[in-house]
């Protein structure tokens, strides 16, 4: 399915705009509107770290100017089924760290939990402000073959790419000003605003003016463009771990050139395990001793809060419809692609079956890597996968090989259809829903490659804005 033409190449409703201009400009006028977008990125430096052979590569941003449409009509049910998600994941993470009625009811499996990489038990008994965990998560979508939104996997530890989303906005605005004069475009710019208010929110009671600090792992991280971008945007201090102290009396300090300055809520771009030295790995020269005392005191609110994890596993995910329907009483409104848990042994001798039918993917791994596409896969690395399942059944699921949507997408001078996926950004206030926030759209993922599925920019994917597109009653949806 295409996301922008119908199967007789005539434009959708919220599409057609922009397929009309497009469709009037030659191939060097497109071309020259490509070569200007890439020269605005690369002179606000817009980069990403690709990793190719080991070697980190520090590159400009790839970008395809040729936006992806959705309707706002559709829109609208998406962002409400992302926020219905969220509320539930996070009453699912404060029920693991607490009372856990969802193991004692039967509903989600203990033995899942025990084997768990991302369980903290360091965080049993914590309450984090409003009741939430994963303050800012990135859930994965895609389009299948039947034209239905699908959750593809949820990202709640410390997910990257909404720097990448407000910047592809900047240079479309630029592009296409004419569109974004004529059509009714929802707006992205007002995410750091609310993420600015959302991150105040989690300050100890009582401080009026709270003082907010991104943690970054450091220049060398791959995600430090969005690290000290997200910074810049709130007005917030970017810090690496020996910027900051835990006093005798449990509250968290910025050094500063005129002495400490207290810190109240901490926006962490850093692994749980590397939080606090004292609780978690000891040798980790990234965090900060003390930090989890802190917090469990509350006298520093951090986001997304140690141990949110737990529900960021591709194991878990098969879970959340169900975790939906306990936690709320709702049907899910966007649906999972069916997975088989290869934890149980019918579920994993299917897969072993129809293994060169399959996505196999481990449960904890991110980016794209330890992903296996069957039908695209040798003999030996369908003989290692099946290998690696038996020896492990918990930390592997599996999933039908979707057919992707695709987008138009600028190829060395000519519009070809790419495979894509869309990763929106939820701001999660409190467990009910109500102080959410869902960016309109999302950060779209292209597979440049012809035929290729992998769109992780990490692995050399490119990107592209994602226009949601209100349109006229009569213009139909």
């Amino acid at each position: 399915m295409d996301e922008l033409l119908h199967d007789d190449g005539t434009p959708r409703p919220a599409a057609a705009a922009l397929m009309e201009l497009i469709s009037s400009l030659d191939r060097e006028e497109l071309h020259e509107r490509q070569q200007l977008a890439e020269l605005d990125i690369l002179t606000m430096g817009i980069t990403f770290t690709v990793y190719s052979d080991g070697a980190n590569i520090d590159r400009s941003w790839p970008f395809d100017i040729v936006p992806r449409v959705i309707s706002g009509r559709e829109w609208s049910v998406v962002e409400r089924g992302l926020v219905q998600r969220l509320a539930a994941l996070n009453r699912f993470i404060d029920d693991l760290y607490n009372d856990q009625h969802v193991v004692r009811d039967g509903v989600f499996p203990a033995a899942l939990l025990d084997d768990a990489t991302n369980f903290r038990p360091q965080c049993r008994g914590a309450h984090p402000k409003h009741g939430v965990w994963a303050h800012i998560s990135g859930s994965d979508l895609v389009r299948g073959g039947d034209g239905q939104m699908y959750v593809l996997e949820d990202n709640l530890r410390v997910p990257s790419g909404v720097s990448y989303l407000l910047e592809n906005r900047a240079v479309a605005k630029r592009a296409f000003a004419e569109l974004f004069a004529r059509q009714s475009i929802r707006p992205v710019d007002a995410y750091t605003d609310e993420l600015n208010k959302l991150l105040a929110s989690l300050a100890p009671d009582g401080v009026a003016n709270p003082q907010i600090v991104v943690l970054t792992p450091g220049v060398f991280n791959s995600a430090y463009f969005e690290h000290s971008f997200l910074a810049q945007r709130m007005g917030a201090e970017l810090v690496e771990g020996a910027d900051l102290v835990v006093g005798d009396d449990d509250c968290v300090y910025m050094r500063t050139i005129v002495g400490l300055e207290r810190v109240h809520v901490i926006y962490r771009r850093i692994d749980d395990l590397f939080l606090d030295p004292e609780v978690f790995d000891p040798d980790s020269m990234l965090g900060v001793p003390g930090l989890m005392r802190a917090w469990m005191a509350g006298n520093v609110g951090i986001a997304n809060a140690p141990g949110a994890g737990v529900a960021d596993d591709k194991v878990v995910y098969a879970w959340v419809p169900d975790l939906i329907r306990y936690y709320l009483g709702e049907e899910p409104l966007i649906p999972n692609v069916p997975t088989y848990r290869c934890m149980y042994d019918d579920e994993r001798r299917f897969v072993i079956d129809n293994i060169g039918d399959l996505v196999v993917k481990p449960a904890n791994e991110s980016g794209g890597y330890g992903i296996l596409i069957g039908n695209r896969a040798t003999p030996t690395q369908l003989a290692d996968a099946i290998e690696a399942i038996e020896a492990d059944p918990r930390n592997w699921v599996a999933q039908p090989i979707l057919s992707l949507s695709t987008t138009p997408t600028l190829i060395d001078g000519e519009i070809e259809p790419r495979h894509v996926d869309l990763r929106p950004f939820i701001l999660t206030g409190d467990t009910s829903g109500t102080r959410s926030y869902v960016t309109a759209g999302g950060l779209t993922r292209v597979a440049l490659p012809k035929g290729s599925l992998v769109v992780n920019s990490s692995q050399g994917g490119g990107s592209k804005d994602t226009w949601i597109v209100d349109l006229h009653p009569a213009a139909g949806a």
